[in-house]
């Protein structure tokens, strides 16, 4: 899995969104071919050498603090090299359990705080592999006019957007803003939407994994029964 990490056989160019978007794709049709299934295996793709490599240098170039256990993201790369084969044996086996975030507080313009959780950089490394599988499947979902969290879209289309329709004759917009929500989202409910799309219950149990996680605040875990931690 991570064994070709930082090898040179790999595209560098992962900083555009659009070519991670059609390299997924093209990875998760590569595991689908070489098995010869009918339905693919999300989890092989997912754990396939050259999605975490590229998961890997995503992280890297985000770059971003330790999480729980300290570790940094040069010191994973050798720490990844080397437990590679143990790492992809409890993921297959159902048994890796994520590491609790490391909460940490942003002052806020209006005086408040925004609460972060910062994971460990091995787990931001496979949550970023999920996600580099998980957009090819969830990305055509999308309406047109949703600008949130999606590849090559971004606060500045959605401005040009509004600018358009407001060019159409537009004149009324409804703003919204719904307090508290990645802290209150319910996690049964986001995991039975998750498996209308995700026929790999092996990957519907991993993210289940993640969203129970916890939370380490001043030394201790604190168990997450509701949301999703914000940060990484």
């Amino acid at each position: 899995m991570a064994e070709n990490i930082e090898n040179n056989g790999c595209s560098q160019r992962d900083s555009a969104e659009h070519e991670g978007y059609a390299k997924a794709r093209r990875s998760f049709n590569l595991i689908w071919k070489e098995r010869g299934s009918a339905q693919p295996k999300l989890l092989e793709a997912i754990l396939h050498k050259d999605n975490f490599n590229r998961a890997y240098k995503r992280v890297k170039a985000n770059k971003g603090a330790p999480g729980i256990d300290g570790m940094t993201i040069e010191e994973a790369l050798p720490y990844l090299q080397e437990h590679q084969q143990e790492l992809t044996n409890r993921i297959y086996r159902g048994k890796y359990t994520p590491s609790p975030v490391r909460r940490v507080e942003i002052p806020k313009p209006d005086g408040g705080v925004r609460k972060l959780g910062i994971p460990t950089v091995i787990d931001r490394t496979l949550q970023q592999a999920i996600t580099q599988q998980l957009v090819p499947i969830y990305e055509p979902l999308f309406t047109d006019g949703s600008y949130g969290y999606r590849p090559n879209r971004d606060a500045k289309g959605a401005i040009l957007k509004i600018k358009e329709y407001a060019e159409q004759g537009y004149t009324y917009a409804v703003v919204l803003d719904l307090s508290k929500y990645f802290d209150t989202i319910n996690h049964e409910i986001l995991i039975n939407l998750l498996r209308k799309n995700v026929k790999d219950e092996r990957v519907v149990q991993l993210i289940k994994r993640y969203l129970k996680s916890g939370v380490m605040e001043n030394g201790v875990v604190i168990e997450t029964e509701e949301g999703s931690p914000q940060g990484g």
